[in-house]
């Protein structure tokens, strides 16, 4: 299991008691905004601003709050103007990371994002010095309810996927870059609205990590992920059975 996903489900885990739902939506507000200002303000007719609504009413954010993010976004002037900005660095042991932000302030993210990485044991690196070491691909998501391995795979190809992943806890469908959104659209008419249909790096090259290794890089993603500015982090760390067992019982 890849490190982004292992890290995933041990927060996932320990998320229903210690995440704070006023941050997520915060974040799910930003992509919304972003989203709706680069393109028209209808979700129908803006397939990244659609993908931002569907992720917020995964995150049971009501339809008045998500309306209102909208229509304040395609207001004109007026309120915060976000860029997006990736950092790349190493983490401890040698684990490459890439964060994604979205940010007001470009000074005072980058000092937050370097200080993070010094203080835990890494280095902040210039943008492209990691991201050699992953790929950039297009993941639609569904709960494993909806559909089994053999359907969601057969739907999946003739939908233009390129690969499948079904397990215990859902469907990873990736998809090329550009083929993302038109195959969330043909999955969407036979299995309703995904889990979140986005852009994510996958590790290409990865490093195992011991439990005391493992703490450090979840200590320093955990940090980089309670940002606000962050939107996603990822890592190419894999970790054996064991020690995932335990770090998620914690």
């Amino acid at each position: 299991m890849a490190g982004h996903s292992q890290f995933k489900n041990i927060m996932h885990r320990k998320g229903a008691q210690d995440a704070k739902r006023a941050r997520i939506f915060a974040k799910l507000i930003r992509e919304i905004t972003v989203s709706a200002r680069q393109g028209l303000p209808d979700p129908a007719a803006n397939p990244r601003l659609r993908s931002a609504v569907q992720a917020a009413r995964v995150a049971n954010m009501t339809k008045d709050t998500i309306d209102r993010a909208i229509k304040k976004a395609s207001g004109g002037a007026g309120g915060e103007d976000y860029v997006e900005v990736r950092y790349e660095g190493y983490g401890p042991a040698g684990v490459a990371v890439i964060v994604e932000t979205l940010t007001d302030n470009r000074n005072r993210t980058a000092s937050d994002i370097r200080s993070a990485f010094s203080k835990y044991g890494g280095a902040l690196g210039e943008t492209g010095s990691v991201s050699f070491q992953f790929d950039r691909n297009g993941v639609v998501r569904y709960p494993a309810a909806v559909a089994d391995a053999d359907t969601m795979l057969e739907a999946a190809i003739e939908a233009g996927a390129a690969d499948v992943e079904s397990g215990a806890e859902g469907h990873e469908i990736r998809t090329a870059i550009e083929d993302l959104f038109t195959v969330r659209d043909a999955l969407e008419e036979k299995f309703g609205p995904a889990e979140s249909a986005r852009l994510e790096w996958r590790p290409n090259i990865s490093v195992e990590l011991d439990e005391e290794k493992a703490r450090s890089v979840l200590k320093l993603i955990d940090v980089l992920d309670e940002h606000d500015d962050v939107q996603a982090v990822t890592a190419n760390f894999e970790l054996p059975e064991a020690v995932l067992a335990k770090l998620s019982a914690e």
